[in-house]
């Protein structure tokens, strides 16, 4: 029997917002919706409550099966961005997990574009 790699997702989400200061929020999500790990910045407060986030995590793992649909005619999701008033959201798809992460919306769009960068190579292997 092949023994599961153990992977510290307190340290990847601790990493992911040590990226920049003007990240909010990270968590690793499993492919039902379930948070394995998830933190909020120090100094910055929830724009939702828990159970706000925990349906919240829900639904972008239903939307990652949806996407999955049109994997074969478009290709696979290199990243989903969705840009509110208060807030930049991001979600990664890795192998196993669900990577969604959260900053300020003001951050210059190129600057973004390198912490995702940055995030698909710290969490490549969960």
């Amino acid at each position: 029997m092949a023994t599961a790699t153990k992977f510290d997702y307190l340290e990847i989400v601790q990493k992911i917002l040590n990226l920049d200061p003007k990240m909010r929020f990270a968590a690793i999500i499993d492919p039902k919706g379930n948070i394995r790990e998830a933190i909020m910045k120090t100094g910055k407060t929830s724009l939702k409550t828990q159970k706000e986030e925990e349906h919240f995590c829900k639904q972008v793992a239903q939307r990652r099966s949806m996407r999955k649909e049109f994997d074969r005619s478009l290709g696979k999701v290199r990243y989903v961005h969705v840009e509110r008033e208060k807030v930049s959201q991001m979600v990664i798809y890795t192998k196993r997990n669900i990577v969604y992460f959260t900053m300020e919306p003001e951050m210059p769009i190129d600057t973004k574009i390198r912490l995702i960068t940055r995030i698909k190579k710290i969490t490549s292997e969960i």
